[in-house]
């Protein structure tokens, strides 16, 4: 099983946040089975500690907001559906909200695989839509 660094970027260049690495990764994986494991492990981590910050694929909508305010740890608090969540990053990824780059190549289609014994990072950055554009 492999190991992949992953980061998050809004703008390419722009410095990017890191996130933690994703462990236990076949060695090789299609782009949306990355994704997917992406949001899975950082939803179990939110899930499980209440604390732990999303990267830039995971929105939450108003309700899941209100009931899992930071730090709340009261028996209201919800679980977010890591499978809503990762059916909402794939369909980012495939209207283009965001694109990857595995090391210095862009990953352009959820099939194309990645041969996770190679690569060391994965960046996602995800794209800001213009004002009146």
């Amino acid at each position: 099983m492999a190991t992949l660094r992953m980061c998050d970027e809004r703008l390419p260049g722009a410095g990017a946040s890191e996130l933690p690495e994703l462990s236990g990764l076949p060695d090789v994986i299609t782009m949306e089975e990355l994704i997917r494991w992406r949001v899975r492990e950082e939803v179990a981590r939110h899930n499980a500690h209440g604390t732990a910050k999303f990267g830039r694929l995971i929105e939450l909508s108003a309700t899941e907001r209100e009931f899992n305010a930071h730090g709340r740890h009261d028996s209201s608090r919800k679980a977010v559906n890591w499978e809503q969540q990762a059916d909402t990053a794939v369909r980012g990824f495939e209207r283009n909200a965001f694109f990857v780059l595995v090391d210095d190549r862009q990953v352009c289609n959820l099939s194309d695989e990645i041969d996770v014994l190679k690569a060391t990072e994965a960046t996602f950055i995800k794209l800001i839509p213009l004002v009146g554009g």
